[in-house]
């Protein structure tokens, strides 16, 4: 599946705002939201998630389509990375952790800040570079699949 890089962004932005009301305010309810969110994005897919869809009705319409699309997985994995620190935040802010809060909370802001400005997605990255790593098992065509059951 691919999907119109401009989403992420915009996702980003909003992202980037949420953290920000989160370091200012201490809110462990909103961090918990955010979360939510992230957890939404991660298992039914950017274009599903709460800020996807906000794009995909109100401003995506006005900037009409996008040049070209990217793959939908390392943004997907982006979001669960956001999930993990947003709920060591709220951890942190709900056991009285506020130093623990505030540095997911600051994590998140740099990552959401660093996509939504300059549109590097440091999940992404990671993302990829985990790929490179360890890159997926390759498919086997039929006869080469025989040739290792008959080994």
């Amino acid at each position: 599946m691919e999907i119109d890089p401009r989403g992420p962004r915009f996702g980003a932005v909003i992202t980037m705002i949420v953290f920000g009301v989160v370091m200012l305010t201490g809110s462990a309810w909103l961090l918990a939201v955010q979360a939510l969110f992230f957890a939404i994005g991660t298992v039914f897919g950017l274009p599903r998630s709460p800020y996807g869809l906000v794009y995909r009705w109100l401003v995506r319409p006005r900037l009409g389509p996008p040049r070209e699309l990217e793959p939908a997985a390392p943004p997907r994995f982006a979001q669960a990375l956001g999930l993990v620190i947003s709920v060591v935040g709220v951890i942190g802010y709900a056991a009285g952790v506020e130093a623990l809060g505030l540095a997911a909370a600051a994590a998140g802001f740099v990552a959401a800040f660093l996509n939504g400005i300059f549109g590097l997605c440091l999940g992404c990255e990671m993302y990829l570079l985990i790929r490179r790593i360890r890159p997926g098992r390759q498919r086997l065509t039929p006869a080469e699949a025989d040739k290792e059951v008959a080994l």
